[in-house]
């Protein structure tokens, strides 16, 4: 991440996550989702960025509202990134955000689409095989 303002943000963030105070980090992750300038940043800053919140593991269940509002923020951007860049690891992003909002029938969809992109570019690729165990989960 080359962004000072971005880098300051996610390392807060990483440290409330830590600390184990995870309403304060998804709260963190949220408003950096919506703030004016995360949208200014290149498109891979914010992948790097969501890519840390979306592919945390462990999430607590029930899930707290602060979770929730997160993903929600970021499956806003995700869906503008899959729109301008059709990147299948966006995809896959976007179907995990859309999986914790409760819209399986939308992340079946999305894993989908991602995964014929990803089989034209590379069929024996990672991304492949994790597109096939998530739609497989659902």
């Amino acid at each position: 991440m080359a962004n000072e303002a971005l880098l300051t943000a996610v390392k807060s963030i990483i440290a409330a996550a830590r600390a184990g105070r995870l309403d304060d980090a998804y709260v963190g992750y949220r408003d950096l989702f919506q703030s004016p300038a995360f949208a200014t940043y290149e498109a891979h800053d914010q992948r790097q960025a969501m890519r840390l919140m979306v592919h945390a593991k462990g999430l607590p269940r029930p899930l707290p509202p602060a979770i929730v509002d997160a993903h929600r923020a970021a499956e806003r951007i995700l869906t503008g990134l899959v729109a301008r860049h059709n990147d299948p690891a966006d995809y896959e992003m976007l179907g995990m955000c859309q999986i914790v909002l409760g819209n399986e029938d939308g992340a079946a969809a999305v894993f989908r689409a991602g995964l014929t992109l990803e089989r034209q570019r590379n069929a024996q690729s990672d991304l492949c095989g994790a597109f096939m165990r998530r739609i497989s989960m659902l």
